[in-house]
């Protein structure tokens, strides 16, 4: 498939095996990883960081093998998933360090374009989890207020 804004194709990478059941050395029981979870997210963690540390340190090779959930869903059953969705705020976050250069670089022309681009990612998924119910229909992306809606 071609990138989304550019007219080259993107390059292959390693995939994950296929496996339908938790292999047999992963010894992890689901209650153990739920509460896991749950104390990562309660530190402030995201759900790709508490993703990577039960990978790393806690040898789960999969949450949604050994749990039968996805980590969001885990997070969402407990009441403690964010507001806004990880890929969003990180797009965000993106934007708004191009806009701060910007701010100090006035003629840096291919800055101002990948900001332009940014924010078209940003509206494009916008109105996906608008459509999907993951976002209030009133939820709208202005980069002047982008900084003080990541705070909260």
């Amino acid at each position: 498939m071609a990138r989304m804004h550019a007219r080259r194709k993107g390059t292959s990478r390693s995939v994950r095996p296929y496996r339908k059941e938790i292999p047999s050395w992963s010894t992890t029981a689901a209650p153990e990883i739920e509460k896991i979870i749950l104390d990562l997210r309660k530190q402030g963690k995201t759900t790709s960081e508490i993703g990577l540390i039960l990978r790393d340190k806690h040898g789960v090779p999969d949450v949604k093998l050994a749990t039968g959930k996805r980590i969001g869903r885990i997070l969402a059953a407990a009441g403690t998933e964010s507001r806004i969705p990880e890929d969003l705020q990180n797009l965000i976050i993106k934007a708004l360090g191009m806009r701060k250069h910007i701010l100090e670089n006035k003629n840096d022309l291919h800055n101002k374009r990948q900001l332009q681009l940014t924010e078209s990612k940003v509206r494009r998924l916008v109105k996906y989890y608008i459509n999907s119910g993951k976002l209030p229909r009133d939820w709208e992306y202005k980069p002047e207020t982008a900084e003080i809606m990541l705070s909260r």
